[in-house]
């Protein structure tokens, strides 16, 4: 594990204390209070689990899991479980490899997301993570509505040498994204990267935007792969949920942004979202930097949560 990746997984360690406290502690009290694997066991597993924010559906394929695995293995030990749970969580929140296709052809990433949960911000570090590889980058500003978002994104675009498309306060985001499509393919660009206006997701005109955003790059970039990334606020819990499910009946959401990772208790909602949308965590921010936000890793995530390596994980 290089150094990076290494201090993100201090840093991510450090960050899911909270959740730690929340779900791991009780999780080892069940495996130390219990002297059997029986009914009890499981329901006060399911219980914790549950509160933990990890969802009713990703704590029901889990415990299904570990039932099998303890039946298969014949163990009678509650203290043998907590791998067994580990590894039945990491299988859950595993992240296919094409999951980053948009990476490798000509693509056009849509970031959306309510106001406040970082999607600016996420916009300008995918821009300059992408520009760390050796990518061709255009940011399309067609969040016009609130008027330090233009701003914003084009101090994250200076620092990260992209040119940035942008439109006036007001103006209407989806000559935005036609103005930035003609420019990224004037310029040969490798990645379109588009931030849109902070929306609340029961708001039917702003879903109608995103809509007519669709029309737009379907007609002016038809041959570009198209990514469409939700962010979403870990703090806010089993509400990132339900907003993510909004999103997906207004839009082809592919991925999910996890943002402010750090000092939730509610970290477990990165499993629940997974299991319950089927649509892959595929970034977790937690911090401000560019290398605090990562492509999220099953093994990295569930291991920093349970303090596997003790050393880094200390609260």
């Amino acid at each position: 594990m290089g150094k990076e990746k290494k201090g993100f997984f201090g840093r991510l360690a450090a960050g899911l204390c909270k959740t730690r406290d929340h779900i791991v502690s009780g999780i080892d009290s069940i495996f130390s209070g219990f002297s059997s694997i029986d009914d009890a066991f499981y329901e006060e597993l399911e219980e914790v689990l549950i509160m933990g924010d990890l969802g009713v559906a990703a704590t029901e394929e889990i415990l299904e899991h570990l039932k099998e695995k303890v039946k298969e293995q014949k163990i009678k030990d509650p203290a043998e479980c907590r791998q067994l749970l580990i590894d039945s969580i990491k299988e859950q929140m595993r992240v296919e490899e094409t999951a980053y296709r948009f990476e490798e052809e000509t693509s056009v990433v849509l970031v959306i997301g309510v106001n406040g949960v970082g999607k600016t911000t996420t916009v300008g570090k995918l821009a300059g993570k992408l520009k760390n590889q050796g990518k061709k980058v255009v940011i399309a500003a067609a969040d016009t509505f609130r008027a330090a978002a233009g701003e914003q994104l084009f101090t994250w675009a200076t620092r990260a040498g992209v040119e940035m498309i942008g439109g006036q306060g007001g103006a209407d985001p989806a000559s935005v994204i036609f103005d930035a499509a003609a420019s990224a393919k004037s310029k040969g660009a490798d990645v379109l990267l588009c931030d849109t206006a902070g929306r609340l997701h029961n708001k039917k005109n702003l879903m109608e935007e995103l809509k007519k955003i669709d029309r737009i790059i379907d007609r002016e970039y038809p041959g570009a792969y198209r990514e469409t990334l939700v962010v979403l606020d870990a703090t806010t819990g089993q509400n990132a949920l339900s907003q993510a499910r909004q999103f997906q009946e207004a839009a082809d959401v592919t991925g999910i942004v996890l943002t402010k990772m750090d000092g939730t208790a509610k970290g477990g909602i990165a499993v629940a979202i997974q299991s319950e949308l089927r649509i892959p965590v595929k970034y977790i921010g937690i911090g401000e930097t560019i290398d605090d936000l990562q492509k999220f890793d099953s093994d990295t995530f569930v291991d920093a949560l349970f303090a596997v390596r003790e050393e880094e994980a200390a609260c």
